[in-house]
């Protein structure tokens, strides 16, 4: 890879730790791309050379926690050779994963929400994403006979809700806890629920 092309790939990259932090910090409203610059240790310009706009900025960081929330769960789903244990694994990892990223979660989940049109829209996209994600591990539980037939589509957009809630919930909070001490609960009603269609 040519030197050059190099370092542009690791100024974006220090773009994106750099706004990863200024959101965090102060949110997406208030954040200046003047702000993420200084933290990149790179020039507006530099920035504007990366991405055109704030909203750009958000959503790539949008994109790239996606992808590493990808990544996390289809390792963690790889072990296992049951499906149900599959679905658990994957519920795991999200909650493990949005635990350790408190202020990433209230970003994304709730102060962005008046992030635009393309904000939401990308939004949906990825819910979707992990939705068939869960759905693809059910209809195998149901193949196999370790669950009842059921609308495996509708079970799978229940579950990512009922964790999208518990997670906003938990962002939100004055006291919060550790998100991971959910886990249980979770996987609970979530498991009673398959049983008992």
């Amino acid at each position: 890879m040519p030197v050059e092309q190099l370092r542009s790939q690791q100024r974006h990259q220090r773009i994106l730790d750099a706004a990863t932090q200024v959101f965090s910090t102060k949110g997406y409203h208030a954040a200046l791309v003047d702000e993420i610059a200084a933290e990149a240790d790179t020039s507006k310009g530099g920035v504007y050379f990366h991405f055109p706009n704030k909203q750009a900025i958000f959503l790539a960081l949008l994109d790239r926690l996606a992808d590493i929330l990808r990544e996390r769960v289809e390792s963690a789903v790889a072990v296992h050779g049951d499906p149900l244990a599959r679905a658990e694994a994957a519920l795991h990892v999200v909650l493990e994963t949005f635990g350790s990223h408190r202020r990433l979660a209230r970003l994304f989940l709730v102060e962005a929400l008046g992030a635009g049109p393309e904000f939401n829209a990308r939004m949906v996209a990825i819910r979707a994403d992990f939705a068939d994600l869960i759905r693809v591990h059910l209809d195998e539980a149901v193949a196999t006979g370790a669950i009842p037939p059921l609308d495996t589509a509708t079970a799978a957009t229940a579950w990512f809700g009922a964790v999208n809630e518990v997670v906003t919930h938990w962002a939100l909070a004055r006291s919060p806890g550790r998100l991971e001490d959910a886990y249980p609960t979770i996987r609970g009603l979530l498991l009673h629920g398959l049983y008992a269609s």
